[in-house]
């Protein structure tokens, strides 16, 4: 029987690939990714020149079941998506469910993810925290703000550049002016930027400055 492998990608930095993922990459019989061109480039750029097959939200629900018959046949399979870990706000849980349920042995590889380095720079509790990852762009958005209005720990989003600044103000909505907030945007690239302050203090900042690249959000508890 073969093995599943989820490995992590850079987000932005390529000499954040470890050693063991482009081994994991170049030793696979099958390599799955979010998008091929994307993947492409890295696999280019590491001389990996494993079979790239596509497997996204659109049809990983129509793949899974024979990617599982080649994991029972004894091949090994390594999923990637665009950047990150796989999972992560990103393909790839349904795939580990098939996988899981056909007895089929899953190993994700420790890599790069955008939330853990911008939890940590952010100055904010990381002991205790809850990742949302992207809040509902319209159904059930404000019930899921409300639900978190009086949550204590560090909460953590991600968000587009073309909402980010809206999102900010229903936050700010919800939680005040005053709480605490880190916004960092481009993690482990060359414009890698946070913005630390209240809710308010950043939403003058992305008023000013318009938003660019892909953001992670933290926002502090509330307190007792």
């Amino acid at each position: 029987m073969g093995i599943l492998y989820i490995v992590p990608t850079p987000v932005g930095n390529m000499e954040d690939m470890t050693l063991r993922a482009i081994r994991i990459l170049k030793e696979a019989d099958l390599v799955l990714a979010e998008d091929t061109r994307t993947s492409g480039i890295l696999l280019k750029h590491f001389q990996i020149q494993q079979h790239l097959l596509s497997h996204h939200k659109f049809n990983e629900h129509g793949t899974s079941a024979s990617v599982v018959e080649r994991l029972l046949a004894g091949q090994t399979v390594a999923l990637i998506s665009d950047a990150g870990t796989p999972g992560i706000s990103d393909p790839g849980f349904f795939l580990v469910r098939e996988a899981v349920k056909a007895g089929i042995e899953v190993q994700t590889l420790p890599g790069a993810t955008a939330f853990v380095p911008a939890l940590v720079s952010s100055g904010l509790p990381c002991d205790r925290f809850c990742f949302e990852g992207f809040l509902p762009q319209k159904k059930g958005r404000q019930t899921r703000l409300q639900h978190l209005a009086h949550e204590e720990r560090t909460m953590v989003f991600y968000e587009s550049p073309y909402r980010v600044l809206k999102t900010l103000q229903q936050f700010s909505e919800v939680f005040g002016n005053d709480r605490q907030v880190s916004v960092c945007r481009e993690i482990s690239k060359v414009h890698e930027e946070s913005v630390r302050g209240t809710l308010a203090e950043a939403i003058a900042h992305f008023t000013a400055h318009e938003p660019r690249g892909e953001f992670v959000i933290v926002v502090a508890g509330e307190k007792d």
